[in-house]
């Protein structure tokens, strides 16, 4: 027997109680989280990735690349502008490979791999970048470029979450394939 089996007997055994349980089920059983999580995802990854392909897109993102000593380097290879539209297109394929994965989920575990590998050096970015965050009393605070770059943190969560949700899809089909 394997384990999601054993789950769903164990949950068909148990009487939900309580308004929230019933609405934690009907979540889940519907899949919301990953709906939710995904559709955001790729609107804010085409979104972003269009915006960094105009010019105020790339200089917008000068200041956060020219600091980070992992992307720097792109920027001084090949100039603010097209470091900047390969960061947009990087988001655009990722999202891409995202819708596809819908149908096809290797191709969604490789769009969670670019995306966690692109909101990893992002997420680095929050302590790389000058004036990501204030003193005020002796605490530091994130200001709103320190609050901006810190949705990369969240994001590298769901991208994390999307590597778990993809991976299982895959090795599913390809378990389905061998029997």
């Amino acid at each position: 027997m394997n384990s999601a089996s054993s789950i769903q007997e164990s949950r068909d055994e148990i009487v939900p109680s309580g308004p929230l349980i019933r609405l934690s089920l009907w979540v889940g059983d519907r899949n919301l989280p990953f709906w939710v999580l995904s559709i955001g995802m790729i609107v804010m990854l085409l979104w972003a990735g269009a915006f960094k392909m105009t010019k105020p897109g790339a200089e917008g993102i000068i200041p956060l690349v020219s600091n980070s000593p992992l992307i720097s380097w792109q920027f001084k290879l090949l100039g603010p502008y097209m470091g900047s539209n390969m960061i947009g297109a990087t988001e655009w394929t990722a999202a891409l490979l995202f819708i596809v994965g819908y149908a096809r989920p290797k191709a969604g575990l490789i769009g969670a791999l670019i995306t966690t590998i692109m909101f990893f050096i992002t997420s680095t970015m929050l302590v790389s970048t000058p004036d990501a965050t204030i003193a005020w009393k002796g605490f530091r605070y994130m200001n709103n470029l320190g609050l901006f770059l810190f949705k990369d943190v969240i994001s590298l969560g769901v991208s994390l979450y999307f590597i778990s949700y993809y991976g299982r899809r895959v090795m599913l089909d390809e378990a389905r394939t061998d029997s």
